[in-house]
Parts: C-alpha cells; structure tokens; sequence
C-alpha cells in the first residue's frame, strides 16, 4: 500500500474500486495515540491481536509506541519485523512449549504470562535460569462490566496467584502481575477494583512486583453506547496505581486494542445490489470485517456515496447482507442509510480499526484485508 488519498471520495473519484477496503487515517492515528500517551500515566503497549496489520503496526511505531502485547508467534515475528528493539509482551497465557522455545531463543522475548502452575513449570523447564525474563501472573477477580467477559477461560484466583508469585520469585524471575477486564468495559471503578486486588495479592504473597499491568478494555464509542469519557478510565487507573502501588519500583502498563486503533480505520464497501424492501448486499460481511456482528451487535456510524459526493437527504433503516452465499452473513442491526442508496453506491462504515480485517476469513472466496492511506 504505497497510495495516500487526501479522503475517502477522493479515493473513490480516483479509483472506483470494486472490492472492499479498509481505509486508515494516519493522523486520526496518531491523535488517539497521543491521547494514551499523555492521559495514561505509564507504559502504553498496544495489543497486536485488534489488528495485525503491517500498515498499522508500521504507523504505531512511526507514533512512538514501543510496547506490544501479543498472543502468537506470528505476532512475535510482525513485531520484530518492523521493531526489532520494541519491549515484547508474550501475554497469552498457554503456550506450546514450540512457541515457547521459539520466542525465547529465536525473537528474544524475554516477557511471559501465565495463569497456572503447569505453565509455570512448561516456561522454566524451557528457559532454565535466567533473571531478565519476566514471569507475569494473570489473575482474576469476580467483577464484569465487560461486553466480552474474558475471564472464564483465563486468569488464577487469588490463592493460586499468591502461589504462583511465589513460584516465580523463588526460580529467580522477575514477578509481575496482570489483568484484564474485559473488552469494551463500560465501568472505570472495575480497573480499580482489580489494583487494589492486586496490592493484596501481593502483600499476601510477600513478593515485590516489577510491572501491573491493567490489560486492554478500554472502549470504543459505537453508536448508541452510554460509556465514561476515556480520561476517566485514566483517572480510575492512576489513583488506584498511586494509592496502592505509590513509592514502589512497579512499572504500569496499559495495553489498548480496539480503542487505540478503531478511530483511525473506516470500511469503504460497495452495494452490489439493491432490493426494494430497504435491503442491499454489500462486498463485505461478516465472514469478512463484520465478524463481530455474529455476536455482538455493534452498530457503527455510516455514510454513502455515489462516485465522490455524499448521499444526503432523508435516512431509513436498512438491512444489509453481506457477499457470502450464507444466511449468517448479515449485520445484527440494520444501519440508517439514503433512501436512494442504490447499487454501485459506496458505503463507509466507521469505527472498524480493531477486529475487523483482524478476524476475516477467505470464506466463498471473498477476502477483507486490503488497505489504503486516507488523510
């Protein structure tokens, strides 16, 4: 992706394209991130899973985030491609003991999480002694003010955590902790919650901890979403970190998916064909960047064009099918749209930075992952 268009009718007038793609706005980019960077008081890494993107992860790193959160070794070699120097963050919890082995000798990652003993015990029989590595325990605690609760499938309770740390100090690691909220948490006072969770476990275990880090959930703006201002999430966090962790030698670390990304990238699709019930289907769905509407329904701002000039005039609803030859691939909410809307019109949906093009499949040979600069 070489070309830079001063907007989306521009790219539109100039190129017509025909199948989807995602539109990404470097500057939008880079104010969110300058948000994190000056709101949030510690270590902003960005979680590589939202989307992977070379082009994006490209741009972060032009934006100066020097800290990535990931979940594979796939993420592992994105990073190191285009950072070679970035703090890595292997924070998925269960891991191969190939992959292991591989970030640790192969990419130098020096920085794991871990939520049970079996894992604990899988890592040291891999990297053996060695006081650089950080070995940070994932826990858990009852509350969820989250759309996506995380935290059946990972996270130690507070025995276990306190154990755990203990584990990890005495083989000679750095100890840290983690949590993570849950995606889209609409309650500032969960984080705090969880970091006063974590002081105790702490105490508890009677184990200094270099970093805390307090995960993602930070949420985007969907349309129709009653949520705090994202200054108050830092709020919370950083009186919470103070009173608890002020004086300390620990480390905060944030790790922002979605909400640091989903600003700066749009979803440009064209109407492939137009009924007259207010029905269109689209060249993307959600086989493709609209996976989330599977389960989820996630209403994102929109507007049309017809060649470079927006559509106005009145709005209705519409229902709106994607390109698969499957009755799943509708969206879950039915966007306000032109009444005249027609076929070969462009539709731009808003908000799709994170786990759009990142959860996309190739299913009936459509694919969603194609992208262009816009200003």
């Amino acid at each position: 992706m070489t070309n830079r268009y001063p907007s989306t009718a521009q790219f539109i007038a100039q190129e017509a394209p025909i199948e989807s793609f995602y539109c990404l706005s470097k500057q939008a980019l880079e104010n969110q991130v300058q948000r994190f960077i000056s709101g949030f008081s510690g270590v902003v890494a960005y979680a590589v899973k939202a989307n992977p993107a070379p082009e994006l992860v490209h741009a972060l790193a032009a934006c100066g985030i020097r800290a990535y959160d990931v979940a594979s070794i796939a993420e592992v070699a994105l990073v190191r491609g285009i950072m070679p120097n970035a703090y890595v963050m292997y924070d998925n919890p269960v891991k191969s003991r190939d992959e292991i082995t591989q970030a640790y000798h192969d990419y130098g990652v020096r920085s794991y999480a871990l939520d049970d003993v079996r894992e604990f015990e899988k890592i040291q029989s891999i990297i053996g002694a060695d006081e650089s590595v950080q070995l940070t325990v994932r826990f858990k605690i009852p509350t969820n003010t989250a759309k996506y609760d995380l935290s059946e499938k990972f996270g130690a309770d507070e025995a276990l955590s306190i154990e755990l740390l203990k584990k990890v100090s005495a083989a000679g690691y750095r100890c840290g902790l983690t949590f993570h909220p849950g995606s889209q948490c609409t309650d500032a006072g969960a984080y705090r919650e969880y970091i006063e969770k974590a002081a105790e476990i702490v105490k508890a275990a009677g184990v200094p901890i270099v970093s805390l880090n307090v995960g993602g959930g930070f949420p985007s703006r969907y349309l129709g979403e009653s949520l705090p201002d994202l200054q108050d999430y830092f709020s919370a966090i950083g009186d919470a970190f103070d009173s608890a962790f002020g004086g300390t030698e620990t480390t905060l670390i944030s790790e922002p998916g979605r909400c640091l990304v989903d600003s700066c990238i749009s979803l440009l699709c064209q109407v492939k064909h137009r009924r007259d019930d207010h029905t269109v289907f689209i060249n993307d769905g959600v086989y493709g960047g609209f996976m989330e509407q599977l389960f989820s329904p996630i209403v994102h701002p929109v507007r049309a064009f017809r060649g470079a000039e927006a559509l106005t005039g009145d709005c209705a609803p519409f229902t709106v099918w994607g390109p698969t030859c499957d009755s799943l691939d509708i969206l879950a909410h039915k966007p306000m749209l032109p009444e005249d809307v027609a076929e070969g019109d462009w539709i731009e949906f808003g908000l799709m930075g994170g786990y759009g093009s990142s959860t996309a499949t190739e299913f009936n040979g459509f694919t969603s992952n194609r992208y262009v600069f816009v200003g």
